[in-house]
């Protein structure tokens, strides 16, 4: 895998951190990304934040304003030349190329301008004392938010928390999501899931807090569902904690009522999509770290998904983009960029159906680019990948909404987090505005509140 470094050892990770407030300065950035370009040039010094051109307001088509949007790809890969860059691609890539009919990645330029605004880079500078992880090493307990927990992860633990701790301002909201699952194989139908989503980041504020000042509320999320129609009226809110496991509840019109799940966590599946869709598999990763122990196995090199404007193209139809095969090759983009490696393998005193995962994070960014899934006979089986850009209404800081995961067992996928096909883009919130961005809103009483108007 050419990885370019092992995994950090005790005495490496303390000597890195004493040395990393100057070292931020100069080798590495705020969040812990090197600056300097890699050896062969693939992957380019850091630029930072780059502006849309002028003209761009929320409604406009994201790509049509970013500065890069004419390049064209520099080679693409496929099933026939997939081996000769297999150094540069992850196992789930390579298998998922090979089996995957037509299934073509296009290598563009690569661009490093993921950067997080000034506040967060403040605060993640101040995370190399402050931020601290639970006794058991797997949950949260101090840091300054919103910024990166860890700039100088030394462990897979802190690397992941990285990510689900990740800035995406107050709020992000959909009007409305689509969530596609492909056809059976041999027929079928698409089961196309739609309805209004929103996410409410307490620690997204700008200025600043901690776990303790929010009352351990990470991330709240509503979703609710239009169509189709045989789960149309279900609405779910899922409050998520840095101390303790997730609280769900659910609406079910049938019975007018609000049930709490509290097994609706994990490997779960969600209602209504055939035990294609796992609860941790939503957003690349959701949920605790609780059943796996988490390994920072080290950093390369790779091609992944990134600057991915086609994945935001709202007004573009659905059909055109999730394919009967996979995600369009023309809606997505790949570029070489550094990612850091993260292995977790089931505790022997948990149970999941999955014996191990794998996350490639962007070292810019912290975001989880491309995950893998083995199963319990240690065969690989799921690849998901997600589609990062600059958003706009973050003064340019990544995220990664829309994803697909590929199920190399019966050859269906899913795509998720994405507005393809709806009229309306997804929007990020700077500042969180009105009811929805406020916890009172995922409760279980407002869910019933909202569910029966």
């Amino acid at each position: 895998m050419n990885y370019r470094n092992g995994p950090l050892s005790a005495a490496a990770a303390v000597l890195l951190l004493v040395t990393s407030v100057a070292a931020t300065a100069d080798d590495l950035t705020a969040t812990g990304a090197e600056r300097g370009a890699g050896k062969n040039g693939a992957v380019p010094a850091f630029a930072g934040r780059q502006a849309p051109q002028s003209g761009w307001e929320f409604g406009k088509l994201r790509g049509d304003f970013w500065k890069h949007r004419n390049e064209k790809p520099l080679y693409s890969i496929d099933a026939a030349n997939v081996d000769k860059y297999s150094d540069k691609l992850s196992p789930g890539q390579i298998a998922l190329i090979k089996q995957q009919k037509g299934y073509r990645m296009d290598v563009y330029p690569s661009h490093r301008e993921c950067q997080l605004p000034d506040f967060a880079e403040q605060n993640s500078k101040k995370n190399l004392t402050a931020a601290k992880l639970s006794a058991d090493g797997e949950r949260l307990q101090t840091a300054v938010l919103p910024g990166v927990a860890f700039p100088v992860p030394k462990s897979g633990a802190e690397a992941m928390l990285n990510y689900v701790t990740r800035y995406r301002g107050e709020g992000i909201e959909w009007s409305p999501v689509v969530t596609a699952i492909s056809p059976r194989s041999g027929g079928g139908e698409w089961i196309d899931v739609i309805g209004p989503q929103v996410f409410y980041a307490p620690t997204g504020k700008s200025s600043g807090t901690t776990p303790e000042a929010v009352d351990q509320l990470s991330l709240a999320a509503y979703f609710a569902i239009n169509s189709p129609s045989a789960t149309a009226g279900q609405a779910t809110v899922q409050r998520q904690y840095f101390d303790k496991d997730s609280e769900t509840y659910y609406y079910f019109p049938g019975q007018r009522r609000v049930r709490r799940m509290p097994a609706y966590t994990h490997d779960a599946p969600l209602i209504g999509f055939e035990n294609q869709y796992l609860i941790d598999e939503t957003n690349m990763f959701n949920g605790s770290l609780d059943r796996f122990t988490w390994k920072l196995v080290g950093k390369r090199e790779m091609i992944v998904p990134y600057n991915d404007f086609g994945m935001y193209t709202f007004n573009t139809r659905l059909r055109d983009v999730a394919t009967p095969n996979g995600i369009a090759a023309d809606h997505r983009r790949y570029e070489v960029h550094r990612v850091w490696v993260v292995e977790a393998t089931l505790k022997s005193t948990a149970r999941h159906v999955d014996s191990k995962k794998v996350f490639y994070l962007d070292e810019d960014s912290w975001l989880a680019l491309v995950g893998e899934d083995y199963d319990t006979q240690g065969k690989l089986w799921k690849v998901r990948e997600s589609y990062p850009i600059p958003v706009y209404e973050l003064g340019g800081a990544c995220d990664n909404e829309p994803m697909a995961q590929y199920d190399l067992s019966n050859g269906r996928y899913v795509f998720d987090g994405s507005s393809i096909g709806q009229g309306k883009d997804l929007r990020w919130y700077e500042h969180g505005n009105g009811a929805k961005f406020s916890s009172d809103f995922f409760t279980a009483e407002s869910l019933r509140s909202a569910s029966e108007r």
